[in-house]
This record gives C-alpha cells, sequence and structure tokens, in this order.
C-alpha cells in the first residue's frame, strides 16, 4: 500500500505498484518512479538538515543541485531525483560505514 506523504499523487495512479527499501524497510512506489519521488510519496523525507532538526525534501528536484545524495546497501550513492527506483532495490539515507 501506498501511503500519503510530501507528494500526493494526482494523476497515474494506475501504474504497477514496485517495493523497496529504504533505510531497511519496505516501501511502495509506482513503476517509473523516481527514487526521490518514491522516498515523498512514501512519506519519508530525504535526510534530515545539517543546520537544523528539520526533514529536507530534495532542493532543485532536477539533478543540478546535488542536494539528494541516497546510498545503495552495497555502498555506491546515486542522486535521488534522477535515478527510477527498480524493485527490491536497497537504499540508505546516510551513507554505510565503509563509504570513503
Amino acid at each position: 500500500m501506498i501511503t500519503a506523504g510530501r507528494i500526493v499523487r494526482l494523476a497515474e495512479r494506475d501504474r504497477a505498484v514496485v517495493h523497496f527499501f529504504l533505510d531497511g524497510e519496505m516501501r511502495g512506489a509506482l513503476a517509473g518512479d523516481t527514487v526521490l519521488t518514491a522516498m515523498l510519496a512514501s512519506g519519508h523525507a530525504l535526510r534530515k538538515s545539517e543546520f537544523g532538526p528539520e526533514p529536507r525534501a530534495g532542493f532543485c528536484l532536477m539533478g543540478a543541485c546535488q542536494d539528494c545524495w541516497v546510498w545503495q546497501d552495497e555502498g555506491p550513492r546515486m542522486r535521488a531525483c534522477s535515478s527510477l527506483v527498480n524493485p527490491g532495490m536497497r537504499l540508505r539515507t546516510t551513507p554505510p560505514e565503509s563509504w570513503p
């Protein structure tokens, strides 16, 4: 089930549901969503702000600002706003301990 989050879908709600993992929790998304859309639509913020307690939701949403980095469980990072979510993807909002 896809819950309401920071993004509310008004159209294209008939696409297939895919599941991915974010910080160890299973989340739902629609096929064709970017990782950032999937995170925000499932009720999760992108990350905590480094300047205060507020959650961040991305900045430019088009791959220019580099504010939306997330990490794959295997270690490589990716831009959430320009990467498509894939079924079974395992993502983290903080870098793995092994990340340089």
